[in-house]
């Protein structure tokens, strides 16, 4: 039965509807098109909506009161999916102009909203939120996520100018530069009419930077060294100079200013031409927490209590940037960038104790860290790789060294690993032939041990020492994962074992815990997404580790376009996001998140995020299970 709502009905539904996405973004006229081209439907409890047999779909739906369930028809592979109020549908069809897949069903008594498709079509053409969402639904909701919790704490300082910002739009003018030839006493004058901390030093045909002279370096290079002013900038100049692109965020200055020690950052063009200067009071402006002041004092510690200090700044810091709104993946860097950091100290301070050489060893991180991907809570995952011509004997030292640090590490908030993958561990403390027999070993023979082993530790990365060692062992995944077949199979298998938690309904599907249903983000949601990234990036011969990029990365492999592969990483995070907010809140039941206790919109966003994972493990089972 259709119900045509009536001109006195326009207002309410469109204040209804302004609580749904795209609604809450579009035109109140806009909104009122909608609502004015609907009729009103009723289904039953368990009455079919669609079918395939229906043919081309002639109308978009919005469930406006109880939910439709979808199920793919007889002979299709997968599992179903919920619609709940606020629910548009079923909008690959709409868009393709084609038949439904599934047969979509009530689920009790149900009351939809439908618009004939050409009236969907010519709100389209006048309303951008609209078409931006006909298209971009993940990206959309996920946008709606991260102002939402923007809104929620009082600072907005981020959310203006978040780490994500392209340097592009954060340079405040063209870079004050000298020829090399330049004598100190100009250079110096320009610095002080300019009243400038730095000056670049560039090539007179490219624009390309050769060096940079900072205030820092007039005092230890001019000052204290006595140079005449006559000297040329090149004698004193700091070289070479790191460098940064346009596209390039204030993420990964800030990670670049930290990592280098350094207070300015040259950007430059796509032909190298330097077009700005980033100072550090550019970048940190935007918040009075400083990245830099955490990484200093990590770096700074001279002892075991300074350094346990300095790990309870990174939570400090850490809860501030995910209130402002920064992203799960810049955060996650941040984390991990600043971990390695004080692994980095630690290992310094500890080596000398132990008579160890560094420049013979490297401190590899496994996991989440191999990947750059920590979040708070986390715990240690690492091994040692080290040059030996008699491995039993110099074995001992460096596992006496491995001991101290993974106790230190423990006492700075990151805990002993239960599964005693550690570089304390002799199984984890290995030469490089050593590594790659047992590489080889879980390769060749694939046990269920083997392929757990390979989905941690093939993900590690050099963090401290010698990292021209980790090298082969790279080189060797990469090259013989890719080789072997039957071992990329079952690790499709492997991975298939944890299924995107939907119902038979297509529900989120929680567990009990306490009383309450919880869904595991960690084992039930970002897991699927790293286990799916890496097996796609070994099949392929791709070496990088990060889920991110690995997506990117096998994009063109998988013949997918930007917008898909954007979706997989955005999904992602966003439960990555959930995570740190989960972490923050508890630290006994860090992973866990109550969908019912959620927003409307991080709860939509959170099923769009599953039904992601749904379509890449069904990706998955057509590529290695026909």
């Amino acid at each position: 039965m259709n119900l045509a709502p009536s001109t006195s009905l326009i207002a309410n539904l469109r204040a209804e509807l302004q609580h749904w996405a795209p609604f809450a973004l579009m035109a109140p006229e806009h909104v009122d098109r909608f609502t004015q081209a609907a009729t009103q439907v009723y289904f039953a409890p368990d009455e079919t909506v669609l079918a395939p047999s229906d043919g081309v779909v002639q109308q978009l739906l919005l469930v406006r009161r109880g939910a439709v369930s979808g199920r793919p028809h007889s002979g299709s592979a997968g599992v179903g999916f919920q619609c709940e109020a606020g629910d548009l549908f079923p909008l690959g069809a709409v868009l393709g102009a084609r038949a439904v897949t599934s047969v979509y069903t009530a689920v009790g008594d149900t009351f939809c909203l439908q618009v004939p498709i050409a009236a969907v079509h010519a709100l389209a053409q006048e309303s951008a939120p609209f078409a931006d969402f006909l298209n971009r639904r993940v990206q959309q909701f996920l946008a709606m996520s991260n102002r939402a919790l923007q809104a929620s704490v009082a600072s907005q300082t981020l959310a203006e100018q978040s780490m994500a910002t392209p340097l592009r739009d954060l340079l405040r003018g063209a870079p004050v530069g000298v020829a090399p030839s330049t004598p100190l006493r100009d250079a110096l004058r320009l610095m002080h009419e300019r009243r400038i901390g730095s000056v670049l030093v560039q090539d007179e045909t490219s624009g390309a930077a050769i060096g940079m002279l900072t205030r820092h370096d007039i005092v230890d290079r001019v000052t204290l060294a006595e140079r005449p002013l006559a000297t040329p900038i090149t004698e004193v100049m700091s070289s070479p100079v790191i460098v940064l692109g346009l596209d390039d965020t204030a993420q990964d200055a800030a990670i670049a200013m930290s990592r280098h020690a350094i207070r300015h950052l040259p950007v430059a063009d796509a032909q190298g031409r330097v077009v700005g200067v980033l100072s550090e009071r550019d970048l940190f402006a935007l918040q009075s927490l400083s990245l830099r002041q955490v990484s200093s004092a990590i770096r700074a510690a001279a002892d075991m209590p300074a350094l346990r200090a300095a790990s309870a700044d990174i939570g400090r810091l850490t809860r501030r940037l995910l209130g402002q709104g920064v992203g799960a993946r810049q955060l996650t860097e941040l984390i991990s960038h600043l971990n390695d950091l004080l692994t980095l100290r630690l290992v310094e301070l500890v080596a000398p104790r132990h008579g160890v050489d560094l420049s013979q060893g490297c401190w590899l991180a496994f996991g989440s860290e191999g990947r750059s991907e920590q979040t708070i809570a986390t715990d240690q995952d690492n091994g040692i790789v080290f040059a030996s011509d008699d491995a039993a004997r110099d074995r001992t030292a460096w596992l006496a060294f491995a001991r101290e640090v993974n106790a230190e590490l423990d006492a700075c908030g990151y805990p002993l690993c239960k599964g005693n993958i550690m570089a304390s561990n002799p199984e984890c403390c290995l030469t490089a032939q050593e590594w790659l027999g047992r590489f080889g070993h879980w390769i060749d023979h694939g046990a269920p041990e083997d392929l757990l082993a390979a989905s941690i530790y093939f993900d590690f990365r050099p963090l401290a020492g010698n990292a021209a060692l980790a090298v082969p062992l790279r080189e060797a995944v990469t090259r013989r994962a890719a080789a072997v077949p039957r071992f990329i199979k079952q690790m499709a298998d492997n991975s298939l074992r944890n299924r995107a938690p939907l119902d038979w309904l297509g529900g989120i599907e929680t567990k009990e815990v306490d009383g309450r249903e919880l869904l595991d983000l960690k084992m039930n949601g970002t897991a699927i997404f790293v286990d799916v990234a890496r097996l796609y990036a070994l099949a392929n011969g791709i070496a990088e580790t990060h889920t991110r990029r690995r997506f990117e990365a096998i994009a063109p492999h998988l013949k997918a376009g930007p917008q898909e592969s954007e979706g997989w990483s955005g999904a992602f995070e966003f439960l990555q996001s959930l995570r740190l907010q989960a972490q923050l809140r508890s630290t006994t039941q860090p992973n866990l998140v109550d969908p019912a206790a959620l927003n409307d919109i991080d709860r939509r966003v959170l099923k769009e995020c599953i039904r992601a994972m749904r379509r890449l493990q069904q990706r998955v089972e057509l590529d290695f299970q026909r």
